[in-house]
């Protein structure tokens, strides 16, 4: 049963494994056992106990991240490099145009000497071919910060968030509301793992990749629906979950995006339909007035601001068991 925890400092070794058997990548949630979810949860929660007392942990002392970022970014780029700080590491931030990328140099170079510089590498890109392509070539840890097929680390904290918020994941129901985009996908693969009652409700050519779906729902010992009516999807929901309707890159579409999603604003009005303690998450930014009202984004189900807080802690824990200590030690090339 998962249930919130907080465990002293006897850390167990993540279980990701990599192409690379040298070292330990974080690409997708399917890199994780059920293991290694509840190992960070403990991690995460009791990081953010000592934080809230006042403890300095300096766990990543003369260690440093590097951040290659394609796509812009408030919330993971800025809790990544405070977490390198308070645990006494070090990051560097690299625009990727800034880059001898912009200028075809063959990502696995870069990838090679960028792990003879760093530590480790948060990565933020559009594509998870060119992210495993360099996971592939670099001998450090390479971490997904974001691409257009998946967002795990948002999800981990996400779900630490929900153990903090109802104190179980078990029994909830989960219901997602909007795109079926790079987060619902990590939320798939988070339920295939955990057994989790994940519902979805999606326009018609707007639901998950079917792939992705089909993985999950076969591998999956909970409950995973896709569906088309909002209001279904929420009744007697423990949490309900929505993300912008355009993600980076469909700037395009925003419009004509607009129109289809107008039905799938979470309001209060639809959240009325959830259970009377449902929580209200966003992973931000927000458009108010778009697929979340501002009373329902600001309202007291709302538990967006903790859940934004949480990056921070989560990135922290994740980071210690990628980079730290307790990391997989590489031969570099």
């Amino acid at each position: 049963m998962l249930q919130k925890q907080l465990v002293q400092n006897d850390k167990e070794p993540c279980s990701c494994e990599s192409n690379n058997e040298m070292k330990k990548d974080l690409l997708t949630l399917r890199d994780l056992t059920a293991d290694d979810f509840e190992a960070f949860f403990a991690r995460s929660f009791e990081l953010k106990e000592r934080h809230k007392i006042g403890i300095h942990d300096r766990t990543l002392q003369g260690k440093t991240l590097g951040l290659i970022f394609d796509k812009p970014s408030t919330r993971t780029r800025v809790s990544f490099e405070a977490a390198m700080i308070q645990l006494g590491g070090d990051s560097l931030f690299l625009n990727a145009r800034d880059s001898q990328l912009i200028r075809n140099e063959p990502i696995e170079d870069t990838a090679r000497v960028l792990s003879r510089y760093m530590d480790g590498l948060v990565v933020r890109t559009y594509s998870q071919d060119l992210l495993r392509e360099l996971a592939a070539a670099a001998s450090v840890a390479v971490i997904n910060g974001l691409t257009d097929l998946y967002h795990p680390c948002q999800v981990l904290s996400d779900l630490m968030t929900m153990l903090e918020e109802k104190g179980r994941l078990d029994d909830l129901k989960i219901a997602w509301v909007g795109d079926g985009n790079n987060v619902a996908h990590s939320w798939l693969n988070a339920s295939a793992i955990l057994g989790l009652h994940l519902v979805l409700a999606c326009p018609e050519g707007y639901k998950p990749k079917d792939d992705i779906l089909e993985q999950a729902v076969n591998d999956t010992a909970g409950r995973i629906v896709v569906l088309s009516d909002p209001e279904q999807a929420v009744r007697d929901a423990d949490v309900i979950y929505t993300d912008v309707w355009a993600s980076m890159g469909q700037e395009s579409e925003s419009e004509h995006r607009k129109e289809i999603f107008k039905p799938y604003q979470v309001n209060e009005a639809l959240v009325a339909l959830a259970k009377e303690d449902v929580i209200v998450m966003h992973c931000l930014p927000a458009h108010r007035g778009e697929e979340i009202s501002a009373d329902a984004l600001e309202g007291m189900h709302s538990v967006v601001w903790d859940q934004a807080e949480n990056k921070l802690h989560m990135h922290k824990a994740i980071l210690e068991k990628f980079i730290g200590q307790e990391a997989v030690s590489v031969n570099r090339d």
